[in-house]
């Protein structure tokens, strides 16, 4: 894919530039996501530059013209134990990985997060963008869940002169 080469090139990898960490980097960096469920609403926040993801379980249907942004608009509902989040809304010229694989405007994403035992999380998630891809594809992440932990600072600020150093794989 072309614009994987061009990506890499670059360097310009966004979350090196301090930007927001987008699906699935969310959860595949070493950074601690807090969820947190209240009626109609789950919370996901994220240690890095204090980033959230708003995910509603109100029974709203997403909708048809959403503001682009970097974590998208995201409804939910349980299936049994699986919480099934659809997503769309996400902005152009997202990168899903250090590679710089893309997510577009396009893209319309459904993860599945389900616990099969006290200390992991299963993440399902297939991502059908038909800007970047000829057809839908998937992935599976799984995560350790870290109880009773707490939340760090940790701020990347804009300009930051670290990005030189870097090496993308």
């Amino acid at each position: 894919m072309e614009i994987l080469k061009q990506r890499k090139a670059s360097g310009l990898d966004p979350h090196v530039q301090c930007l927001p960490s987008n699906f699935p980097r969310f959860f595949t960096l070493p950074h601690v996501v807090k969820f947190v469920q209240t009626r109609g609403l789950l919370i996901l926040m994220n240690e890095y530059n204090a980033s959230y993801r708003q995910i509603f379980t109100d029974g709203r249907p997403l909708p048809e013209d959403p503001q682009p942004s970097w974590n998208g608009y995201s409804t939910a509902k349980w299936q049994g134990d699986t919480l099934v989040v659809e997503t769309n809304g996400f902005r152009d010229g997202l990168w899903m990985d250090m590679v710089g694989t893309p997510l577009t405007s396009e893209a319309r994403v459904t993860e599945r997060f389900r616990r099969p035992n006290f200390g992991t999380l299963e993440i399902e998630a297939t991502v059908n963008d038909p800007k970047s891809y000829t057809r839908p594809w998937s992935m599976k992440m799984v995560d350790k869940i870290v109880l009773d932990t707490e939340l760090i600072d940790e701020v990347c600020l804009e300009n930051e002169k670290s990005v030189q150093h870097m090496k993308t794989p």
